[in-house]
């Protein structure tokens, strides 16, 4: 008995003289962490891309070219969901470790095996409006609930990260890069009104996602409390945020005529305005995020 008293109280002191480390929630680096914050933010906007690719498919809008484009979102979404869960060394993904994060992430892979019938069905030559109706309808739980996901690592990032991707970087790659998903709901959804898909509604939700897309792009680069961006002093990326305002002052127009509009009416000139203006502004977003994602040393 005594034998045993002496064991159990020398295991308790070789356990005290351990120093305790710190409870890591996600065994990232910030440079990782970075990257998953920028890709699994860019699946948020690749739901946007392939629904915003299917409706320029039904209004004839350079239909071939808009189905390759379609096949290619559908398979890098696929790849990079792939690459979330189980890590991907070409994109510089680790595998996710918090369990929930996991779960999230098994639940979107739910939604996009049924979205992706809608993928298929157009790829095949189906734009129905029994097609597109789904599309309108299953798009916005996927978007929603990868968003979840981004979420959840970027809370991950606050509590694993270092000096660099203190609590502020983490959400401005977060912001930044929902602003391309922005680019391409609005043009979704400009798409909505022109196919007569729930046009009244769909001029609502244009008017509240162009207003914080230029919300959002202010904050960037001066600073919003709400939005809790502390604002970008790197002259490189203001740069880049300038020439994205710039290319948004060439759209803004048009999306603002088809809100004002009283009539669901667009265009096949507007169409056409649309589905060229919308890819510079995603193309240029889409540099500013990698710009932040760099400064993460």
């Amino acid at each position: 008995m005594k034998q045993h008293q002496f064991v159990c109280a020398i295991t308790v002191s070789i356990l005290l003289s351990i120093p305790l480390l710190p409870f890591a929630a996600y065994p990232a680096t910030d440079q990782e962490f970075a990257v998953i914050l920028n890709l699994s933010g860019k699946q948020r906007m690749l739901t946007q891309k392939m629904s915003k690719e299917i409706l320029l498919v039904a209004s004839g809008v350079d239909a071939d070219a808009n189905k390759a484009n379609l096949k290619k979102t559908a398979a890098l979404f696929d790849k990079t969901l792939n690459g979330l869960i189980g890590g991907d060394a070409d994109l510089g993904l680790v595998a996710a470790e918090n369990k929930k994060v996991v779960k999230q992430l098994k639940k979107v892979q739910g939604l996009w095996a049924s979205f992706r019938k809608n993928v298929d069905a157009v790829l095949g030559g189906d734009t129905s409006k029994a097609v597109l109706a789904k599309v309108a309808k299953e798009n916005l739980p996927l978007l929603k609930n990868m968003n979840r996901c981004v979420k959840m690592f970027e809370n991950d990032a606050k509590k694993g990260g270092g000096a660099k991707m203190g609590a502020g970087m983490a959400t401005v790659i977060n912001l930044a890069g929902k602003q391309r998903m922005l680019t391409q709901k609005m043009t979704k959804e400009l798409l909505l009104v022109a196919n007569g898909i729930d046009a009244d509604k769909n001029k609502l939700n244009l008017k509240k996602t162009s207003s914080l897309f230029d919300r959002t792009l202010k904050g960037l680069l001066e600073g919003d409390k709400d939005l809790e961006l502390p604002g970008t002093h790197d002259d490189a990326i203001r740069a880049q945020l300038a020439t994205v305002a710039k290319l948004w002052e060439g759209y803004k127009p048009l999306v603002d005529k088809v809100i004002a509009s009283s009539s669901n009416d667009v265009s096949k000139a507007d169409l056409a305005v649309a589905a060229k203006v919308n890819l510079p502004l995603l193309k240029n977003m889409n540099k500013a995020v990698g710009m932040y994602q760099k400064s993460v040393k």
